[in-house]
């Protein structure tokens, strides 16, 4: 039945170490570097450079409600066998599978234009050839690699270019910020009635907790056991204590993550760009000055790699949560990254669709970093009602069997929706 779980002793990982916690990182951990895609490194930019310290808070806000919602998502991928599309299509009704597809899907591939803009903006960086000619590389590049060579293999070779994004956290400490002011806008939120603020709240909201990563979680659970040998639904259905377990080390590891290189991003712009009078950033160019305390001409080529690294990451998950959830809303048999096109022609070709589009946003004559910053927007206005659905669904006992949702759980998932739609509908009161 859904969500039995056996009864199994001490984890043998619990002897193993600094080892044996690493070996089990997967999902989560990748889950995680993927959320600091090119669009989340801009906005967080953004928010530094616009508002100083001011929303170094949000920092400590999103971890536990991302955290908790990427926890239910990969828990209902383990103990159901399914992804959340194919859930959502088994207990409601097709227009609320379709709606939740369609907002997704328009998210995406926003986003994806978005993070390919702002990689051949970075490509430009470093070679001085122009972004128009490196979009529709890069997108061909991302696209072959896929057709040609498994998600894995792409995401074990480029998660390492994440690493550069730790630059920043020293970068920080280099930048000699007023470490009083920042413990004080750490611990005392700060908000402002206006619709800049409103507009970085919520898309620092949406850049952290985006409903493509709640596709991709469950989605990627069920790729672990199929990887495992599990190919049916009646195979995969169910979970251990010890899988649940390490399925939450996992992904409270890998938003960890997410979040501190967020908080040191948010840190280092205020410190550097805000406090010298550049609040406005228009070119990644700009943002890049960022990292002039620590690595002088050298950060412009430290911010291109990461930009570039981090979108070679995160357009793979963007595409391949579109084709999961249209795979699974149709019912698709064939629908994995693993698996060649030859075997996987429509998921595939749902990709590769997703991309192109994606790519179109390229050529509307919007800035690379506006671009990144308002689908970051997009995705906190879109997410707060598939938050409500995540949660609902995983409180369901129909659905979860006894791995429903704790009492604290169940906080922290409304919790969360109540956080998006508040900051989203004070975005739209202030447009007004």
């Amino acid at each position: 039945m859904p969500g039995q779980v056996a009864d199994v002793g001490a984890p043998s990982s619990h002897n193993r170490g600094v080892q044996g916690f690493l070996e089990e990182l997967g999902p989560g951990l990748i889950t995680g570097a993927a959320d600091d895609d090119p669009s989340g490194i801009s906005t967080y930019s953004v928010a530094g450079a616009s508002f100083g310290y001011a929303t170094l808070w949000t920092a400590l806000l999103s971890f536990p409600l991302m955290a908790a919602i990427q926890l239910m998502c990969a828990r209902l991928g383990m103990v159901t066998g399914c992804g959340l599309a194919s859930v959502i299509r088994t207990r409601y009704s097709r227009w609320v599978l379709w709606l939740a597809c369609a907002l997704v899907a328009i998210a995406n591939v926003f986003n994806i234009g978005a993070d390919l803009g702002g990689m051949a903006e970075a490509t430009e960086m470093m070679t001085g050839v122009r972004a128009y000619y490196w979009a529709p590389f890069l997108a061909a590049l991302i696209l072959g690699l896929l057709l040609w060579t498994s998600y894995r293999t792409m995401a074990r070779i480029f998660k390492w270019l994440t690493l550069v994004l730790f630059a920043y956290v020293i970068t920080a400490f280099l930048a000699h910020p007023d470490w009083r002011a920042v413990a004080r806008a750490t611990f005392v939120p700060h908000i402002e009635y206006s619709k800049d603020y409103f507009a970085v709240l919520v898309g620092i909201l949406g850049t952290t907790i985006s409903p493509y990563l709640f596709f991709w979680q469950a989605a990627q659970e069920v790729e672990e056991d199929r990887d495992h040998g599990k190919t049916t639904v009646a195979e995969r259905r169910g979970a251990t204590n010890k899988e649940l377990a390490a399925a939450k080390r996992d992904v409270v590891t890998g938003m960890l993550l997410s979040n501190t290189v967020m908080y040191f991003l948010i840190l280092t712009t205020a410190a550097t760009l805000h406090a010298h009078g550049t609040t406005d950033i228009q070119t990644a160019k700009q943002a890049a000055e960022a990292l002039k305390p620590l690595a002088g001409q050298g950060a412009y080529w430290l911010f291109a790699v990461g930009l570039i690294g981090t979108g070679m990451l995160a357009v793979p998950v963007l595409a391949g949560s579109c084709a999961y959830v249209v795979a699974e809303a149709s019912k698709w048999r064939s629908a994995s990254l693993n698996l060649k096109p030859g075997l996987a022609a429509k998921f595939y070709i749902v990709i590769g669709i997703s991309i192109v589009v994606g790519l179109a946003f390229d050529y509307s004559g919007i800035s690379a970093v506006k671009m990144l910053f308002w689908s970051a927007i997009l995705n906190g206005l879109l997410a707060p009602p598939l938050v409500v659905i995540v949660v609902l669904l995983t409180s369901d006992k129909k659905v979860m069997g006894h791995c429903v949702n704790s009492n604290g759980m169940k906080i922290l998932g409304w919790a969360c929706a109540v956080v998006m739609s508040a900051a989203a509908i004070g975005l739209l009161a202030a447009l007004r």
